[in-house]
């Protein structure tokens, strides 16, 4: 008796496997789907890393060329400050020339 019923449940447990198979399909598709959809997003991933990275390339340039114009501009402004002062000097002296031969 007890080997009629482990046969029977084995008949039963074979059935329902078999009938679990038929639903395993659609799930073998939605697993696909997601793959594909897995794979696009580590695709999207890599293209906006790779954006990010060139992004951050020219950030860096960006920076080092306004380092390099605040450099010139401060350069330019020390010359010109150089300039001026020599000019002053310049209208000093002719000044004093002035003073002096007017008050010959």
């Amino acid at each position: 008796m007890k080997s009629t019923i482990v046969v029977k449940l084995a008949a039963l447990a074979a059935v329902a496997g078999l009938a679990g198979c038929q639903d395993l399909k659609p799930l073998q598709a939605d697993i696909a789907d997601l793959k594909s959809q897995v794979s696009k997003l580590q695709s999207d991933l890599s293209a906006a890393r790779s954006a990010a990275d060139s992004a951050n390339s020219a950030a860096q340039s960006a920076s080092q060329e306004a380092g390099g114009a605040q450099r010139t501009a401060s350069h330019a402004l020390a010359t010109a400050e150089a300039s001026q002062s020599c000019c002053n000097a310049t209208n000093a002296k002719i000044d004093r020339m002035f003073k002096r031969s007017a008050s010959k």
